[in-house]
Parts: structure tokens; sequence; C-alpha cells
């Protein structure tokens, strides 16, 4: 049995992994600031029977109290999401990074040597291509004026040839093209630095798109499957950016909190930092997402818009082999079950 800090555990993801870490026999202590990007109202009291205490990461007083007796920290706690504009950019760096950074540093003084760390494809930038010409290739961010005229498609960068798209591994370039692709990159970088100058064990988790019960509602945070459904529940159509064409591996957060569970056995035995894809190896285009959505709530078919955003990216298929071959995780809900059971689940206000 071991005893565990999860911060950010009265969030969507945290909540699940709570209740996977109890059902597993460890002990579980929470943490959560109740960061209104993700709590429009107050967090739960409780957990699955575990009191949630409010503490924000980046006080150290708070969060070295909140160490004491911990054996491994999962960390959860993070500003999500593409947010509104640039104005949300030192929010982004003050949670993620700053936060990081600070519970980093109390972790390393209290001798706590174990870390699950939730990262994102979103370090990734655009996924994996390849050009029949030139082999694998790395676009360059899309031109606002493609983008304008409806040319979505990453070209090579030598010879502007359509792109072939592939799986991404973890061994990719790291490409953030948004504030929070930025800041999860720089999670990476800390605890990795962290690995190295402490001896400890850190598992980062690269979450691909998750959904869920319990998801946020409709925010600038939250994630396309929660958007779509508060269309459906308002009686609109899924409004689909660009084309509805981009290729994404959407991933149940039941499965998801297992992987966390299974990340946090490996740092037991795996010194050093090692990341790995949580994904489902199923991908769906988010046309397909929204589809599947309308057809389970009975509502409007969706909208294709042309509609983008300057720091979304085209398609990032992960690669799931690392995963699997290491953690002995695989993603088991499929997406139509998932979305089955997603359409009719409960959202967090």
């Amino acid at each position: 049995m071991t005893q565990v800090l999860v911060t950010g555990g009265a969030g969507f993801i945290g909540s699940h992994v709570v209740e996977a870490l109890l059902g597993a026999g460890h002990d579980v202590t929470i943490i959560d600031s109740g960061n209104p990007a993700a709590h429009r109202t107050p967090p739960p009291a409780e957990i699955a029977g575990v009191p949630v205490r409010a503490v924000d990461v980046r006080d150290r007083a708070a969060t070295a109290d909140a160490l004491s007796g911990v054996d491994a920290v999962v960390h959860q706690a993070a500003m999500v999401g593409l947010g509104v504009d640039l104005d949300d950019l030192p929010d982004y760096v003050g949670v993620n990074d700053l936060g990081t950074a600070v519970l980093l540093a109390e972790m390393a003084r209290a001798g706590v040597r174990r870390l699950v760390l939730a990262s994102s494809m979103v370090v990734y930038g655009e996924g994996a291509y390849e050009c029949p010409r030139h082999g694998p290739a790395r676009p360059a961010p899309r031109a606002e004026e493609d983008l304008v005229e409806g040319r979505f498609e990453p070209v090579c960068p030598h010879c502007r040839s359509p792109l072939a798209g592939g799986l991404v591994g973890e061994d990719a370039p790291l490409d953030p093209r948004s504030v929070y692709a930025a800041t999860k990159v720089a999670q990476e970088h800390l605890s990795a630095a962290w690995a190295r100058q402490t001896g400890g064990a850190v598992a980062a988790l690269r979450y691909h798109n998750v959904y869920g019960p319990g998801m946020p509602r409709d925010t600038p945070y939250s994630g396309v499957a929660a958007i779509f459904r508060s269309s459906l529940e308002a009686g609109r159509p899924p409004r689909v950016f660009e084309d509805g064409g981009q290729r994404r591996d959407f991933v149940h957060v039941r499965d998801v909190a297992a992987a966390n569970l299974a990340a946090l056995e490996s740092t037991g035995t795996r010194p050093g930092w090692r990341a790995y894809n949580v994904a489902s190896g199923r991908p769906a285009t988010i046309g397909e997402m929204a589809g599947e959505l309308a057809r389970a709530a009975g509502g409007p078919s969706p909208v294709v818009t042309g509609e983008f955003r300057l720091g979304d990216v085209r398609h990032v298929v992960a690669s799931p082999a690392r995963a699997g071959a290491e953690l002995g995780f695989r993603a088991a809900v499929t997406l139509k079950a998932g979305v089955a059971e997603f359409t009719h689940a409960p959202l967090r206000g």
C-alpha cells in the first residue's frame, strides 16, 4: 500500500484517479485549489470518502504540510485548454509551471521521490507526418491565410506536397504551439531536472483527448466533447471547426485513471524520467466524435463551420505501444461505448 498525494484531486481527471487509487488499496490525500477555470462551483468536501483539502500548490507551507507521510505524488493540478486569449498567459504559467516548481522543491525537501505527472499530447504540436518525396517531415505552423482559404492540411516544408499522417511516438521532437502547450513542456522539463538531481522517478503521462463523466461543461477551458454535448443539450447542432477532418485519439477518463495507477506502480521500480502516450489507439476525427454524440443524444447533426483557431493543430494520433509494453496499460473503452455513456452522464457545473 502506498500513501499517495493527488494534486487537483477534485477535478475531472483527478477525481477518477482518486477512485482508481482507492480501488487498488492505496491511501490517498487530496488537495485542490478550486481554480475557477476547472470549478464553476466550490469543489466537493470529499471524493469517495476522502476529504478534499483546499491547497494551492504554489503555497509552499501548505504543500509541504500536505506531503507529510507521502510516498508518491500524482500531479493533476493544472489549467488546461486553449483558454480565452493571451490575457490568460500569466495564469497558465503561474498555475502550471510555478505550481509544479514549488511542488517539486517541497518533494525534494520531504524526500518524496516518486511522481506521476499529468502531461498532454499538446507538447508535440502537430503529429507525425511523412512526405512522399522527402520522408518524415515536421510541418511549419499553419499560415492564417491558408486557414482562411480552407487549406487545413499541413504540407511538406520543402516541396509543399500534402503530407500523410502517422503515429507520433514519445521520442518525437517537442513543438508547443499554444501557451498551454508551452507550460506542459516546461512541466516535463522541470520534472526531468528534478529526477536527475534527486534520483527520483517520474512517469509523464501525455494525455490525448480525454472525455467522460464529470467533464467540465462548456467553458473556454473545456474539451471539445463537452462543448459539443452542451450544444446538443441546448438543442443546437455541434459546431465543428475546420472541415471536421482533424484526427485525434479520444480516450475515456476511466482509462486515463487506469494509466495513472499503472504509472504509479512503475515509479516504484523504474528510476529516472519517462514519457508515455495515454491514448486509446483507435483514432477518430473531430467530425466523427460530433456525429457519434449527436446520434447518441438524438439531437441535430453537426454543422461544419470552416472556423479555426490559430493555436489548434491538424492531426495528433498517438502510438500507445510504449505504455502497453512498459506499463501494461491498454485502453478498454471504445469510442462508441464511451460516447453512449458520456451523452447522459453528469457533467461538472
